[in-house]
């Protein structure tokens, strides 16, 4: 018996991976102000990086942390997202889940300062 597929395989899978990938960003550009606020940084910051006299690692390292800020900030939407859509009442769990996915947000955002000042100093 051949396994069902949620998804169609080959090219197909990856044209549809890609759609669903763009409806994503398109949904967090739409409806996630902070990452809006964080796509803005980044085209200032990445071009920066890209034009910093600087080593290639040094370069890659720069563009990296703030494209490792907007992943976060995606994961963390999608956190929320979900979290809300199941229960829109406080409940500590979901305050938690929602806290601790902030705090990974902070951090990818210090982890970029740290990374920046490293490579600059």
């Amino acid at each position: 018996m051949e396994p069902d597929h949620k998804h169609p395989r080959g090219l197909s899978h990856v044209w549809h991976a890609t759609q669903t990938a763009a409806a994503g960003l398109r949904a967090a550009w739409q409806h996630e102000d902070a990452f809006r606020q964080e796509v803005l940084v980044a085209l200032i910051a990445i071009p920066v990086a890209l034009l910093t006299p600087v080593d290639k690692l040094g370069k890659a390292l720069m563009v990296a942390s703030i494209l490792l800020v907007l992943i976060v900030e995606l994961v963390n939407s999608a956190l929320e997202a979900a979290v809300d859509h199941t229960s829109l009442e406080r409940h500590p769990l979901a305050k938690r889940a929602k806290d601790i996915a902030s705090a990974a947000v902070l951090l990818s955002i210090v982890n970029a300062v740290v990374v920046w000042g490293l490579v600059l100093i």
